[in-house]
């Protein structure tokens, strides 16, 4: 990721410059990064866990969501767009910004191969101080896995399983589903 500029912006700064140029931009404790555009094996992969998460949850009180939701986490004083979310409950909306939530129970995100490292740490970090979040799934674009990483019973402790191939199910305990592997790999080229 690469910094819009040098200068640092405050959290009104970030959003009105956000607005002001109506491009998606994340942001990290005074720094502002522009949103990189997917592959096509990106794409299809946010619209297809989307469909199958909004599918499958249709009915209960959880809500799926696209990569369009912006996520406040306050403790790391950041703003990011997650490739897909589910809110189970009651939305919490953020009193900085309309349309802003601050409660995830599930993150998903799909790796791409400028990204990857940073899904995986610094980004997985701010992510684990939301006290709502239950589950983290990471989607491989290239290779037909995925890893879902599960807190503990309200603790900072993570179990992390891997799901590969795609005769297998991934299962998000957290909101009762299970997605067949060869439906989230619906149309990826490999």
């Amino acid at each position: 990721m690469e910094a819009f500029s040098n200068r640092r912006f405050t959290v009104e700064e970030y959003l009105a410059f956000e607005r002001e140029i109506n491009q998606k931009c994340e942001f990290h404790d005074g720094e502002v990064f522009a949103m990189a555009g997917g592959s096509s094996n990106h794409t299809i992969l946010c619209r297809n866990i989307h469909g199958e998460l909004w599918s499958r949850l249709k009915g209960s009180d959880c809500e799926s969501f696209t990569g369009e939701l912006k996520v406040y986490i306050e403790q790391a004083n950041s703003y990011v767009y997650p490739d897909a979310s589910v809110i189970c409950g009651e939305t919490d909306w953020s009193n900085k910004e309309a349309g802003v939530a601050t409660n995830p129970t599930v993150i998903i995100e799909v790796l791409s191969p400028g990204s990857q490292e940073y899904d995986r740490g610094d980004k997985f970090f701010k992510y684990r101080q939301l006290s709502s979040l239950k589950e983290y799934v990471l989607i491989d674009q290239e290779r037909f896995v995925v890893d879902v990483f599960s807190r503990q019973a309200a603790s900072d402790l993570w179990r992390i399983s891997r799901v590969a191939g795609l005769d297998q199910e991934l299962v998000l305990s957290s909101v009762n589903l299970a997605i067949p592997m060869k439906d989230l790999y619906l149309g990826v080229e490999h």
